[in-house]
């Protein structure tokens, strides 16, 4: 029998849900009728599920990848979802903190590299994690092949041969890919230099909706995650996908939320915010704009982390010309601050609830992070609320659904990749 989540609670004020009663089974359904099946790029709903498998196997293959070389740090090289997801679940677990164990590349230009290695110093004194579905994705593969020559440079400063120096340098990588080398530029790269490991980037599972994929829970592994933690977060994360697909709607918090924002729509609200408190969150707003961006193709919803956002924002939330709803996330403070934090979080709730629609949604909180269960429950219901808020439009809208859901393609993003088509990397050049 299913139950709502101890560790994530939401309430809603000033959206009436009796409008969409009749409609919840057809939601679920629509969305149940496309879940993990070929070509419709859902199958994050199970990958919790099917990654508890692999548990053991990750966290022996991020033992050896550190002895083989002795770094303790990880690069992580990607861009988009390869890079924000592990930001923000590094972010929502407490880990990484000092940024002293995980470092992140993700640009192309001179000052921004100068600034990577400044920070690492020693490029033997960190591993690498590629991440790329094709392998071939222009920013990461510059920074790769950079990284690469500067390894090899180092080894042969030491008195090794190019050859030596070659291999030496092919220890401190690791390729998060597609699974089929004949896809991937990078699994061959792979394959042919004897790299650690397989790490995947599953089938069906889009940048925005990989929390749960080989980069992120790899990383959560390296930067000292306790096995029973993660264990636990990607249960919480499957029981979400669960009550996600419940057509009950007291227990459906995703459907709740993706009725919420589509309310708005369907009202003529184009405008939207959704806030998140403390720096607990302080990646999840890039990963959630990604997600906005991506999947809802507009750029109309404030996500900000606050209090940083809030002074300079609440003039024109609080102007009545405009016309907005808005979210609040929150952590259940249990430490020193607690009876401020709670005061702030009252007075915000109090204003935007006279404002315009709202809904808060408070979050299990320990140590610097929230809790595992919390962490793998909010992720996975940001998903589902993402693309049921597609699926409620088109429904209530009566427009046909095409053969993939919008919300889960990105076909726009060519527009600027085919003009990259011969850009230069060194020592190489991008095909």
């Amino acid at each position: 029998m299913l139950t709502k989540m101890k560790d994530i609670k939401t309430t809603f004020t000033g959206v009436d849900f009796s409008k969409y009663s009749s409609k919840v089974s057809e939601f679920v359904n629509e969305f149940a009728s496309r879940a993990n099946k070929p070509g419709q790029f859902l199958n994050w709903v199970n990958l919790p599920k099917e990654q508890l498998k692999r548990v053991d196997e990750l966290y022996l293959m991020a033992e050896n990848f550190k002895k083989q070389t002795g770094a303790e740090r990880l690069s992580v090289l990607g861009i988009g979802g390869s890079k924000h997801t592990v930001e923000h679940m590094l972010s929502i677990n407490g880990l990484n903190v000092r940024q002293d164990v995980v470092s992140f590349y993700s640009d192309v230009d001179s000052a921004s590299l100068e600034r990577f290695l400044y920070k690492l110093g020693d490029v033997t004194k960190s591993n690498y994690m590629i991440a790329s579905k094709s392998g071939s994705t222009f920013e990461t593969k510059d920074g790769f092949l950079r990284i690469q020559k500067m390894l090899e440079d180092a080894y042969q400063a030491k008195g090794q041969s190019l050859d030596e120096a070659k291999k030496s340098a092919s220890k401190h990588f690791i390729a998060v890919t597609d699974a089929n080398a004949e896809k991937s530029e990078l699994r061959r790269t792979s394959n042919e230099n004897g790299w650690i490991g397989d790490l995947y980037i599953h089938d069906d599972v889009g940048g925005r909706f990989s929390a749960f994929d080989d980069h992120a829970i790899f990383t959560l592994i390296w930067a000292g995650m306790k096995k029973e933690d993660l264990i636990s977060l990607l249960n919480a994360a499957q029981e979400m996908s669960e009550l996600s697909l419940s057509s009950d709607l007291e227990l459906n918090d995703a459907l709740k939320q993706g009725i919420f924002w589509a309310d708005a729509k369907l009202n003529g609200i184009s405008a939207s915010v959704h806030q998140y408190m403390g720096s607990i969150f302080e990646n999840t707003v890039y990963w959630h704009a990604q997600m906005q961006n991506e999947s809802v193709k507009d750029t109309l919803k404030q996500v900000a982390k606050v209090p940083d956002a809030m002074h300079h924002s609440a003039e024109a939330h609080f102007n009545p010309a405009n016309k907005l709803v808005f979210a609040l996330t929150v952590p259940n403070d249990h430490g020193v601050c607690r009876e401020n934090a709670e005061a702030y979080i009252g007075a915000l709730n109090k204003s935007y609830e006279s404002t315009g629609a709202f809904f808060n949604e408070q979050v299990e909180t320990r140590g610097m992070g929230l809790t595992p269960a919390a962490a793998g429950a909010m992720t996975q219901l940001r998903a589902f609320a993402t693309v049921y808020q597609e699926i409620v439009e088109k429904i209530m809208t009566g427009k046909q659904f095409p053969e993939v859901l919008d919300s889960v393609l990105q076909p726009h993003v060519e527009y600027y990749k085919k003009n990259l088509k011969g850009g230069v990397v060194v020592p190489g050049r991008i095909s």
